[in-house]
């Protein structure tokens, strides 16, 4: 393992400027998963994408809560990379978003986060890294 991984544990609270980045749906109905933690972070029913309080919501479903393709997925993660690369005030935490409900495997999800691998203020998890190295 390499000593400049910056890996996401267990995330039960965050300082005033860590961010919970978790899998949501595009119509922001909260309701299973990492959400529900993401709740007590500030995300907002309503909201599926983008920053929300100390959250950023990357939609792996859409509003029908069906699963997203991993090409539409991966358009959201681009811009949470964009925004992550413009704030670099903030740190981000980021969960296994897509291993839960939405199905897909980290071999699956892990690739599509290969450019945060170079910010500084982004965490993956170890099952990412594991993939990413």
């Amino acid at each position: 393992m390499s000593s400049n991984q910056k890996i996401t544990g267990l995330i039960d609270k965050l300082e005033s400027n860590q961010i919970f980045v978790f899998g949501s749906n595009e119509a922001g109905a909260h309701g299973k998963g990492a959400v529900l933690q993401a709740l007590k972070f500030g995300a907002i029913r309503g909201v599926g994408e983008s920053i929300q309080w100390n959250t950023y919501g990357i939609p792996t479903k859409n509003k029908k809560i069906k699963t997203l393709s991993i090409s539409k997925i991966d358009k959201y993660v681009q811009k949470f990379n964009k925004y992550a690369s413009e704030n670099t005030h903030l740190i981000f935490l980021v969960t296994s978003i897509g291993c839960g409900y939405a199905g897909y495997e980290p071999k699956d999800m892990a690739p599509l986060f290969k450019d945060a691998i170079n910010l500084n203020n982004v965490y993956l998890p170890q099952e990412f890294w594991n993939i990413l190295q």
